[in-house]
Formats: C-alpha cells, structure tokens, sequence
C-alpha cells in the first residue's frame, strides 16, 4: 500500500493507491524500466496551512473513513520547496519536512521526498492522451529530454533525463530565476518589481502573485472588472475577466502572462534541448488553456532565433491531470 502527497503552498492532495502486479509480458529486466502500473483507492484534498504541519496532515488523512483503517508500508511526498537528502523547507509555507520523522510516526520503513515538479514529472510517463491538451505538435525524439514547467502559487521547472532505459525526473529552483524582459511592458514591470523587491524572479511573472504583478503594470485605467487585488482570489478574478473580456487591463494581463509563460517555456525547453517533449502543468495551465492555444504562447515559445526549428519540433502539450503531481510521487513511492 503506497501513500502519496503533492504539497503545495496551498492546497494539499494525499492518496492512498495500490500497486498493481506486472503482467507475464511485463516480467524481465526490460519490462523493468517501465513505469509502475498503479490503482487509486483514495484521494482526498485539504488546505496545507489549516495543519500544523505534514505528521498532523498525514494522521487526520490516515483517520478518514474512507481508508477503512488500510496501513501504508511506503510513502512519498512532493514538496513546494528544495529538498536535501531527507529534508525539506516549503517555499511560501513555515513548514521543514524530516522524511526520518515521518517513517518513525507512522512505521514506514522507506519514506521519499521530492520537490513537487520532481514529482510531477515522475508522473508524464504514465500520463494517458485524454490527460493531455496538445499545443504543438511537434516531431517527439524517443528517449529524447523532457522538459516541465509549472506555474500555480509559485513557479515549478523540472527535467526527465532518460538513463538506463527509464525516464528519471531531476528537480530544479529555476522558477526563482531573473525574469528576462522582451519588450517595453515587459521591461516596465521588471523597472516595478526591481524597485519593490530588489530584483524580478521569474515566479513573479508566472505565477498566482505574478497575476497581480501584470495588473498593476497592464491597467492604465481603473479596473473595470474592479478586482480587490488584496484578496485571495484576486488572481483567478483576473484571468477570468481577462478570457471574458470584461476588463482591458486584465485582457491584457492574461495576454502578457501568456506571453511570457510560453517565453520562459522556451527558455527551459533550450536549455535543455528538451526533444523528447515540454509539458506544462500545475494550476493554472488548465483554467486557461483556451488562452494558451490561441498562439501567443507558442509564437514566444519558438521566437528564440536561430533555433526556431529546433523548438517547432518540440512538441508541447497542457498537463490537464488536476492529480498529476499526486500520481508521480505514487509512482516514486512504488519504486521504493
């Protein structure tokens, strides 16, 4: 029994899931570097800050009635945050997760942590066609890297190396990297974040907050949407009056985020010379995929000369899984 965990800044999924036998086709040392074929028996959500921390999160969840007093004997969790060895700090939440800790509480006795884009990448493997919105289509090299990004409360990047026959996830913080400017407002809200911050990240643009950010810079008039930036739900607020067209300025920020979403898309997909595909997940991706498949997002992906043709035969595809992240630490878990 395989207990999971994507834990986010602010919302948290746990699931219990069961590994499923291999076939007689599937037995041998080939078959071995095939994903693991996985059942989920229970799924639940919760708000990450309304627990102490992860311990108290994982017993109220072992305590639902819907786990039937079911024991896990393996457990992995993916974090909002860099991980070292055993431990984790969240980024955007006050919590250090110790990996020993929770294998002593709960009677684990192998227990993994893994950034959470380190884990949603470990799900891509499995992911099914209907889990997925195709923006290019692209010419996929087999075995080739892949490339994730993800942007949701903070901004996720990731890697799938293939070695030894199976894809092998690698995390990375590039999501707090310098944000690079390409044009006069992009380079006004660098001017603005600079002088409030110190400098621009990347997950400034491209994220919840970053949503906020492209308001303040996009609207030379009152908001008509009139949007309380100060409340939680400002960014979603946004985006919607942005693909409604209720609001210029927060058409024009959706756009400016597309923009700069498929920008920095392309930015990982060089550096990695990511042919085997790029991926983009995380929350937000699927409440505007309308937006990201109108072209913006893919004209910034591939205006990178020289190497437009390199990058048109990426292809590129909307992770549309709300469990993707949830899925790659159970496939991790069974691998322990």
């Amino acid at each position: 029994m395989l207990l999971a965990g994507d834990i986010g800044g602010t919302k948290t999924l746990l699931g219990l899931f069961e590994s499923a036998p291999p076939s007689d086709a599937a037995r041998g040392d080939r078959a071995s570097a095939s994903p693991p074929r996985l059942r989920s028996i229970v799924v639940h959500e919760c708000g990450t800050r309304d627990f102490a921390d992860l311990p108290a999160m994982i017993a109220a969840f072992l305590r639902l009635e819907a786990i039937g007093g079911r024991r896990p004997d393996r457990a992995c969790f993916g974090l909002a945050g860099p991980v070292a060895g055993d431990v984790a700090d969240l980024t955007n939440v006050p919590w250090r997760v110790d990996a020993r800790e929770i294998a002593r509480a709960f009677d684990l006795p192998r227990v993994a942590l893994l950034n959470d884009l380190q884990a949603m990448a470990a799900a891509v493997p499995v992911l099914e066609p209907d889990d997925l919105q195709v923006l290019q289509a692209g010419r996929p090299v087999d075995g080739g890297t892949i490339a994730l990004i993800a942007a949701g409360t903070g901004l996720g990047e990731a890697l799938l190396h293939r070695a030894d026959g199976r894809y092998v996830a690698s995390p990375s913080e590039g999501g707090h990297a310098d944000f690079a400017a390409r044009g006069e407002r992009e380079f006004q809200l660098v001017r603005a974040l600079t002088a409030a911050h110190g400098r621009a990240s990347v997950e400034d643009v491209l994220s919840g907050r970053g949503f906020v950010n492209l308001h303040k810079v996009a609207h030379q008039a009152p908001c008509e949407a009139a949007i309380d930036l100060g409340a939680p739900g400002a960014p979603a607020a946004i985006s919607a009056a942005g693909l409604a067209r209720r609001c210029a300025g927060c058409a024009g920020a959706l756009e400016m985020f597309v923009e700069a979403y498929g920008a920095e898309a392309g930015n990982l997909a060089l550096r990695a010379v990511a042919t085997g595909g790029v991926y983009v997940g995380g929350g937000i991706a699927p409440k505007i995929r309308t937006a990201l498949a109108s072209g913006p997002f893919i004209r910034a992906f591939n205006a990178k000369p020289p190497m437009e043709a390199l990058l048109r035969a990426m292809p590129v595809s909307v992770i549309l899984n709300a469990h993707a992240g949830l899925l790659g630490a159970a496939v991790r878990a069974a691998e322990l």
